[in-house]
């Protein structure tokens, strides 16, 4: 009882003086990280286009890439920089964010029915992929070798989810998309990609060495401010998306974008984080890292079973998963400052 009251005083204490201009150029770091996915995406589809790749294609590969971008631009920021718990959590943190939050919250606007081809192939190897993550932490690090492990079987999953759309395309009518991705000439393809690149990079930079900031003044662990405050801000492309879907009454693309960007937080991200840096955890941030990843495999084990029954995901469901995000949070904050 004295831990819980003391941890309570800890959060409730105000925190260090910190400059406005911190808080300030922590948004426009996410402003950069979302505005400059959103225009690398555009670009790199009206490439995908001009090559005649299939939309399909684009959807499952750049779009993918694009919208996991700030994941990326920040953990791979944050491994090179030295922060490792930053690193690790936002990946965790973004995964359980995109699988409850997004997918909850598109559901409790309304239910929608799940692909069964997402069903039997990318939510098993979304499992598949978090528990050789668990197994490569246990010892506290992710060498270049695992890393390596990782980026390999993202090219295999690609491979394979390539090869099952480019034998659909035929059924797949694209007119409309191309006369949209018409509209973007040359030097504007250019100039969307180039752009949208060096926002990210930037993003990722001032998102977090600002973070960092505001974190050490409240107290907080380099582990909770990428659980919370970084990963909700880097998931906010694909939370937008799913919800602009929902609206619109295409529910049902919130699942396979949030197991998508689920996939490539850990085989990319990660994978090429610890390829160029080996991520090495020390303290009590093994033991959390281990622990949410556990938490992260129950949590898709259980997407994968309330998603086949029935055949769909719904309003009920949803709610329950804004509930666990909800409660996850609480926990995360209370090991923090109490435990």
């Amino acid at each position: 009882m004295e831990a819980i009251l003391n941890g309570w005083n800890s959060i409730m204490t105000l925190p260090e003086r910190v400059p406005v201009l911190v808080y300030v150029y922590l948004v426009i770091g996410f402003v950069l990280l979302i505005k400059g996915a959103d225009f690398f995406v555009d670009g790199a589809s009206a490439v995908a286009k001009l090559l005649k790749v299939p939309s399909v294609v684009i959807g499952l590969t750049i779009v993918a890439m694009g919208t996991s971008a700030p994941e990326a631009a920040v953990s791979i920021t944050a491994g090179l920089s030295g922060s490792n718990e930053i690193a690790i959590s936002n990946v965790i943190g973004s995964n359980l964010f995109n699988l409850l939050m997004v997918i909850g919250v598109c559901a409790a606007i309304k239910a929608f029915a799940t692909d069964m081809e997402i069903l039997k192939r990318d939510m098993p190897v979304n499992i598949g992929a978090t528990v050789c993550l668990l197994i490569f932490l246990l010892d506290g690090k992710l060498g270049r070798l695992e890393g390596a492990i990782l980026l390999v079987a993202l090219i295999i999953y690609l491979i394979c989810v390539v090869r099952s759309a480019l034998e659909k395309r035929k059924t797949n009518t694209d007119d409309s998309a191309e006369k949209e991705e018409k509209k973007l000439t040359v030097p504007m393809i250019i100039l969307f990609i180039l752009g949208g690149l060096i926002a990210i990079v930037w993003g990722g930079d001032l998102v977090v060495d600002n973070a960092q900031r505001i974190a050490l003044s409240f107290g907080m662990s380099p582990m909770l401010v990428g659980l919370t405050i970084v990963a909700l801000g880097t998931s906010l492309p694909e939370l937008v998306t799913s919800i602009v879907a929902s609206r619109k009454g295409e529910s049902g693309l919130a699942l396979g974008n949030a197991v998508g960007s689920c996939l490539f937080n850990i085989l990319f991200i990660l994978g090429m984080s610890s390829v160029l840096s080996p991520i090495t955890l020390t303290g009590s941030g093994v033991v959390e890292s281990i622990t949410d990843t556990a938490i992260l495999i129950v949590v898709t084990v259980l997407m994968l079973i309330f998603s086949a029954t029935g055949k769909k995901v719904s309003r009920a469901e949803g709610i329950i998963y804004i509930c666990l995000y909800a409660a996850y949070m609480a926990f995360a904050i209370l090991r923090c400052y109490v435990f």
